[in-house]
């Protein structure tokens, strides 16, 4: 007897399901590779049902990298409002990064293969914005971070923005070389991503800074 008791699928439900298989889909065969018949193949829907939630493969794609990031960013929240040291934090952060990154791996590379593509470029830039200032503002919950007298509120806002930038390309480009040496723990990734960003940030914390060329 068929089994009639099987719950069918919210549009909820069914949109989180596509979502997971044209991650898998995109992050095998690339923006342009992938086709709608073979992400509907995927998700055992038909070609007809993907255009029920979204117009085209564009916007497919587009929601696809939000959701990603909206799910990094919301890891990344949650460790800044812990009642903790900047250090654990930071270590918090990128635990809770690289752990989206360890679980998402196909997700990870479907985001980032086609980062140069003009059709896709668009989302990623927007992406890449909102993590720079999700990063800057966690930098700016930090009192000891460029507060020194003779800088400005607007000047300190530029310099945490420009190291914000500094973190997240470095992480993102570190996530993509993990991809290729899956080998290496997740701690281990943490250990060196926290050496490489906490030593230089402390430094700044404690109010070390390079002297400008003139005074030298």
């Amino acid at each position: 007897m068929a089994d009639r008791t099987r719950r069918r699928l919210t549009a909820a439900e069914r949109r989180e399901k596509l979502l997971d298989a044209a991650g898998d889909v995109f992050a095998a065969r690339g923006y342009h590779g992938a086709s709608l018949e073979e992400i509907a193949q995927a998700a055992g829907v038909s070609k007809a049902l993907i255009y029920e939630h979204f117009a085209s493969k564009r916007e497919l794609h587009g929601e696809l990298i939000e959701h990603q990031a909206g799910e990094i960013f919301r890891r990344l929240q949650a460790n800044a409002e812990r009642d903790a040291p900047a250090e654990e934090r930071l270590r918090g952060g990128l635990d809770g990064f690289f752990s989206f990154v360890e679980e998402h791996r196909g997700a990870w590379r479907a985001v980032f293969r086609d980062a140069a593509d003009p059709e896709v470029a668009e989302h990623i830039a927007g992406v890449q914005a909102q993590a720079v200032g999700v990063i800057a503002a966690l930098l700016a919950a930090d009192p000891g971070l460029r507060e020194e007298p003779d800088v400005d509120p607007a000047q300190r806002a530029l310099y945490l923005e420009a190291y914000a930038q500094l973190l997240s390309g470095a992480m993102q480009a570190l996530a993509t070389w993990w991809h290729e040496h899956q080998d290496v723990p997740r701690e281990e990734m943490v250990d060196r991503a926290l050496e490489f960003c906490w030593l230089g940030l402390q430094r700044l914390s404690e109010g070390e800074l390079l002297a400008p060329r003139g005074r030298r």
